[in-house]
């Protein structure tokens, strides 16, 4: 028998859609899943915009403010999809009101905002799920377990970029994302918190970090109305970007091996280039965001000049077999957030946790808050 599950999006911009329609599809593509999501409320500040997803998508309510959608006996599960600075207070509310909690990354302004809000769902004991989506890509599993067996040998190195032109544009609006009390540490939170969690994913804890960042953009003009995604606001009054645009970082793991980070969202000719590469002491593997179904793996016993092999993922990797039948058929963004919402109505069922949590959540923010520390301060910093 299939239960249903009440849940609820607060926060209705790209992302919110996003999680909606993650939800929406989880049925064909888990239908072995034991609960079936509900849609029963959307919450979201901007006039009209919970009213028109609440049409779109079919939610039985749209609720004029989030409160009431902590209040609804009939929401057993909420996604937080909210700007930065309302996550500490919209997802403790929501874990002390019993509510399940998938919630946005980087959950809050700082590692305090984010101790915050696993110690409330820690307290209710319910479950909470955070978007690192791209641990979830099918390649990156399997880039895990060929790091985890042993088939690279010893870790010695690696690197992570993200580099994305989003803010790029010099006419980008003056948006929440750009001020520090509302959008918090720039791109430092934005993608650099991605990347380390797929660091600490792939290679374990991070020890000591020294970093180094800037922002190229300065100023930036004011919206005069409601914006959604990476808006334009050309013409506006100027203001200050209060963030940063851009971090390297220089990382230290637990295990002894050594990394470097690098973030930007202001990379002209950048779209989403994300990715990695690991080296061990008997090979290597690199992943591209971009080509998301394709490891590049080198591995053997030749050591010097050993050649580098294209491996397409296929249904035995991750969650793959949900979508595709046979490997190379590509999947997308939303597939991973698919995904994550499985993974998260999994722990629900299940009572345990799958995929990434507010643990992970605190560990990424921490390192973020590091970061800042270092590039302040001018100098190695070692984490807790």
């Amino acid at each position: 028998m299939v239960d249903a599950l009440g849940v609820a999006v607060v926060g209705f911009g790209w992302m919110g859609r996003v999680h909606t329609q993650a939800y929406t599809r989880l049925p064909h593509h888990f239908p072995q899943l034991p609960v079936r999501p509900e849609l029963v409320a959307v919450a979201d500040e901007v006039p009209g915009r919970a009213e028109e997803a609440a049409q779109r998508y079919g939610f039985t309510r749209a609720a004029r403010g989030w409160r009431e959608v902590a209040a609804d006996p009939r929401v057993q599960a909420v996604s937080v999809a909210a700007p930065n600075f309302l996550h500490r207070e919209i997802g403790t509310a929501m874990a002390e009101a019993g509510k399940h909690l998938w919630i946005e990354k980087p959950v809050g302004l700082t590692a305090g905002d984010t101790r915050a809000v696993a110690a409330a769902v820690s307290r209710a004991g319910v479950q909470g799920t955070v978007g690192f989506n791209y641990r979830s890509a099918p390649a990156v599993e399997a880039a895990r377990e060929l790091i985890v067996s042993g088939e690279l040998g010893t870790v010695t190195h690696a690197r992570v970029r993200l580099f994305s032109d989003y803010a790029a544009h010099p006419e980008s609006a003056l948006t929440w994302r750009y001020e520090r009390e509302r959008g918090g540490s720039g791109v430092l939170g934005d993608l650099a918190s991605h990347g380390v969690d797929l660091a600490r994913f792939l290679i374990g804890e991070v020890e000591a970090l020294a970093a180094d960042t800037a922002v190229f953009l300065p100023e930036r003009a004011r919206p005069t109305g409601a914006t959604a995604g990476h808006a334009r606001a050309a013409g506006g009054t100027a203001g200050q970007v209060e963030n940063e645009d851009y971090v390297s970082c220089l990382l230290r793991f637990a295990s002894g091996a050594r990394g470097v980070l690098e973030a930007c969202r202001v990379s002209v000719g950048e779209q989403n280039n994300y990715g990695f590469e690991v080296h061990g002491t008997k090979g290597a593997v690199s992943w591209d965001f971009r080509r998301m179904g394709e490891l590049c793996v080198s591995r053997g016993t030749a050591y010097q000049d050993q050649p580098v092999s294209t491996v397409h993922v296929g249904p035995p990797h991750g969650e793959y077999a949900a979508f595709q039948p046979g490997a190379a058929s590509a999947m997308g963004y939303d597939d991973l957030k698919v995904i994550e919402a499985y993974r998260f109505l999994r722990s629900i069922a299940e009572g345990a946790p799958y995929g990434a949590t507010l643990d992970d959540a605190v560990r990424s923010a921490a390192a973020v808050d590091a970061m800042l520390d270092s590039a302040a301060r001018g100098g190695w910093v070692t984490l807790a």
